[in-house]
């Protein structure tokens, strides 16, 4: 028996050590790379000069209407500043199917699926970039940074983000990103978020390794302190300053109706903003929080609720001018139309275990060590003329950012290593 233990102990020591020692390969290989993007034209001043945007404007294949119709037309200049565990997968599906359906021109990363996070963003991070090169929509993870971003687009772009309750947010990172957290390590016990939330302080420290992801982590995304406490004046001021920004904040518990007003501020049609639930998880995994840990939670990333709070009265104010009524039935008509596409599309209409999807083009990336991100199987007896829609709106976002050009090699490497280590 002893030594049926001590091979086991012998096995995991083994593969611990080639994790340590292949996590610190590939953050060498991160930091350089990262060096390498910061450093090249990092602060060139370069910006998408007007006659370059019109230009870009005017190859694109979005129908115009005449301006004596009265009617509007589609919007193809936008920013989404894609947040943290906030749906934000799910409209990038549509971003990048309206692109590809328009013959429009994306900013992409290079090498992997996001622009170099947590470093701030940089022009030179972006996939062939030139200076004075104009792009119609940036959508990628990043941490933000507008005087970067500004210099890719035209000058009418529209800026759109999304946001989440800080609470489910928090709750949902913790849980995706723990074990690249280091100080979460050290937490003993099978609930280890509560155990955190008891005592934060314990466990948390402002300079460590991925530490921000355990903090206002909406606050973190868009380039801020993430330890900025709520009184703190600077918080008021980025929140003044967001939204002269931010033309649409959508909001992940509204979705649909946020999906509702992005159809509006774009004069796109509901065939656009049609959708399924990308990276949702496995119900679970998720831990549902008590009163009292929900108040710690709240406490915790007080900042981002101060954020949440702000927009959300914005939100519901620009419901109100769009209209009660005519937002009900806009809400109804885009689940009908997504509960037809289910139909259409879907095996058995709803998603499925990672391990149960059986072609990986559909298959999502998972968390380290466990597989709790649920996708799709395609029906295979698909009339010809949806089968291609049915493929866009299944795909997951590294097998999207593939087809769209990106070679995704650092992702693949990480993809691989966690693989290899965990499964």
């Amino acid at each position: 028996m002893s030594g049926i233990k001590g091979n086991r102990c012998s096995w995991v020591v083994r593969r611990l050590i080639l994790w340590v020692l292949l996590t610190n390969v590939l953050l060498v290989l991160y930091c350089l790379t990262n060096s390498l993007q910061g450093n090249n034209g990092s602060f060139q001043q370069a910006t998408c000069p007007v006659t370059v945007a019109k230009l870009l404007k005017r190859n694109v294949s979005v129908p115009r209407q005449s301006p004596k119709s009265g009617e509007c037309s589609p919007k193809v200049n936008i920013m989404f500043m894609k947040t943290h565990k906030t749906a934000s997968s799910t409209m990038l599906n549509i971003l990048f199917r309206f692109g590809e359906k328009h013959k429009l021109k994306f900013a992409l990363p290079n090498g992997r699926n996001d622009f170099f996070y947590p470093s701030p963003f940089r022009c030179s991070q972006v996939k062939d970039y030139r200076p004075g090169d104009c792009f119609n929509i940036v959508c990628n993870h990043m941490r933000f940074d507008h005087q970067e971003v500004a210099k890719l687009l035209a000058p009418d772009a529209v800026y759109i983000t999304i946001l989440r309750d800080p609470v489910a947010l928090f709750e949902s990172a913790f849980h995706y990103y723990h074990r690249v957290v280091p100080l979460t390590w050290r937490i003993d016990g099978e609930d280890k978020l509560a155990r955190f939330l008891n005592s934060p302080q314990s466990f948390y420290s402002a300079n460590a390794f991925n530490s921000f992801y355990l903090k206002n982590l909406l606050l973190f995304d868009f380039g801020l302190d993430n330890n900025l406490e709520a009184d703190d004046p600077r918080v008021a001021r980025i929140i003044n300053d967001l939204s002269k920004r931010f033309y649409l904040v959508l909001f992940a518990e509204y979705f649909d109706e946020s999906l509702v007003l992005l159809k509006d501020t774009l004069c796109w049609t509901t065939e656009d903003i049609l959708y399924f639930k990308l990276n949702a998880r496995r119900s679970s995994s998720v831990s549902h929080l008590t009163p009292e840990l929900r108040a710690k939670a709240l406490q915790w990333n007080k900042a981002d609720w101060r954020l949440y709070q702000h927009f959300n009265a914005t939100f519901w104010a620009r419901v109100e001018a769009y209209g009660r009524e005519k937002m009900k039935q806009e809400v109804n008509e885009l689940r009908r139309r997504n509960s037809e596409m289910k139909e259409i599309c879907i095996e058995e209409g709803a998603a499925v275990e990672a391990q149960n999807i059986q072609d990986r083009r559909f298959l999502p990336w998972q968390p380290i060590g466990e597989a709790s991100i649920l996708g799709y199987n395609m029906k295979k007896n698909i009339d010809p003329k949806f089968r291609r829609i049915c493929e866009k709106m299944l795909t997951p976002e590294i097998q999207y950012l593939s087809k769209l050009g990106v070679s995704l090699w650092l992702t693949r490497l990480w993809g691989w290593l966690k693989d290899a280590v965990w499964i």
